[in-house]
């Protein structure tokens, strides 16, 4: 194994020209039922991206290429279900390996469309799921929207980790700056993984615990954040090296959904959905989570005092640890994650956390690349946030658990809220352009 990846890496190093047609086809059987269990398609991701990231692609050419090849992989998956029905048992492979497609059946009928979001990053699954759903007749539509959600958060994750090694091999990078990365991935990886263990198996202190966990590593962090200075200055190198006129608009676009006068009114709406709709509980919740997140924001910013990064024409003047877009966002995002999951399987109650969490990653990196936050500092807003999001669920939920929200209210929150932020931050765009300028 170890050979043949030496030999294939080594052969698109000397002709880099067909990095792009091997990411492309990669990610694409990795995603391909049965092709996916079989081929190693995982440590060819990292391997390939890291060659990408030596210099040959950008960022953005490599993710959308391992997106549109996963895209790919799921379409021909969901066809070949769909085409054959049950007749797919017959195939020589499954008729010898039938408990492949047996556990992604079962995966699928218990946990329905969340099954093909949290599937995508559960090895085995990923390339059996599309072909089953298409095997139990889920509607097109239905696959083309949940697979393009799927497959965005997918190529990230699988592809920006190698991506960012092989740039970060290539860059003069300060000494110290690996061990320090290891040091603070380490930390963030033990704490999802207590927290989202603790989740699946229904202990009942899970949200104190993930409340605890990531206010310690808070605290450690504004502790030892000036010892992370190589970390900072390393992760910044990189990010502002893919800077492109092009992907300005968009990035401003979406760090102006994280402002405080679009985090206000959108605090504000949901408050007053959910006094409307007598949700007495769910606003104790939401109204102590964002308060409580943007009073400690703004105290601890004083605190600590920590300059912003010179990358702007006209740098801004306050503070900037933790980032007040990154916990804000997080707050706001979070609290819709957490109502959305009330009443459902633990599984589900983590999709929902995630898929809240996607927006709020974009807002937070979006700091980084516009340069006006360290990285530390939008770690740091994610962590304020989750911790005080936890605690509030914590101690609203002390006697009774929070009681699914009804579909009417819902669907009146969701839509309400999206519409606001999105209508305020087109808005407020061509402003923000002239600020946020090279």
């Amino acid at each position: 194994m170890s050979e043949w990846l030496n030999s294939l890496t080594g052969w698109l190093s000397a002709h880099p020209e067909w990095l792009g047609l091997s990411i492309f086809l990669v990610a694409c059987i990795e995603c391909l039922a049965i092709a996916g269990i079989i081929v190693p398609g995982t440590v060819l991701l990292f391997a390939i991206a890291v060659l990408a990231g030596s210099g040959a692609l950008s960022l953005g050419e490599t993710l959308l290429l391992a997106y549109t090849g996963g895209l790919l992989g799921d379409a021909l998956s969901y066809a070949l279900g769909r085409r054959f029905h049950q007749n797919i048992r017959r195939l020589p492979l499954l008729r010898h390996h039938p408990e492949w497609l047996i556990g992604a059946e079962q995966y699928f009928q218990r946990y329905g469309v969340a099954s093909l979001l949290v599937g995508r990053y559960i090895g085995p699954l990923r390339p059996m799921l599309p072909m089953v759903a298409g095997m139990l007749d889920m509607p097109l539509g239905r696959f083309i929207v949940i697979s393009l959600i799927a497959a965005a958060g997918w190529s990230v994750a699988y592809l920006l980790p190698g991506w960012a090694t092989g740039a970060a091999m290539r860059l003069p990078l300060p000494e110290g700056f690996w061990g320090e990365a290891a040091t603070v991935a380490l930390s963030l990886t033990l704490f999802l993984a207590v927290s989202i263990h603790s989740i699946l198996r229904n202990q009942r202190w899970a949200t104190a615990l993930a409340a605890g966990l990531s206010l310690s590593i808070l605290l450690v962090l504004f502790i030892g954040w000036p010892r992370l200075a190589q970390l900072d200055q390393g992760l910044m190198t990189l990010v502002q090296e893919q800077r492109h006129p092009s992907l300005d608009s968009v990035m401003v676009l979406i760090t102006r959904l994280g402002d405080l006068n679009t985090q206000l009114s959108v605090g504000i709406l949901l408050g007053l959905l959910l006094l409307l709709t007598r949700q007495s509980r769910e606003l104790l919740f939401a109204a102590s989570t964002l308060l409580g997140t943007a009073v400690a924001n703004q105290t601890l910013k004083l605190l600590i005092a920590r300059a912003r990064p010179e990358v702007l024409l006209e740098p801004l003047h306050s503070f900037s640890l933790p980032s007040g877009h990154s916990s804000a966002s997080f707050a706001f995002f979070l609290v819709l994650g957490v109502l959305a999951g009330r009443g459902q399987p633990a599984r589900l109650r983590l999709t929902w956390l995630l898929l809240a969490s996607l927006p709020a990653l974009a807002i937070a990196l979006s700091r980084v690349y516009l340069g006006v936050h360290w990285p530390t500092d939008i770690i740091a807003g994610a962590l304020l946030a989750t911790g005080v999001c936890a605690l509030s669920l914590t101690l609203t939920q002390w006697k009774i658990p929070l009681a699914a929200l009804p579909p009417r209210v819902w669907w009146l929150i969701l839509p309400a809220c999206l519409g606001l932020l999105g209508a305020i931050a087109t808005w407020a765009l061509p402003a923000a352009l002239l600020q946020y300028r090279y």
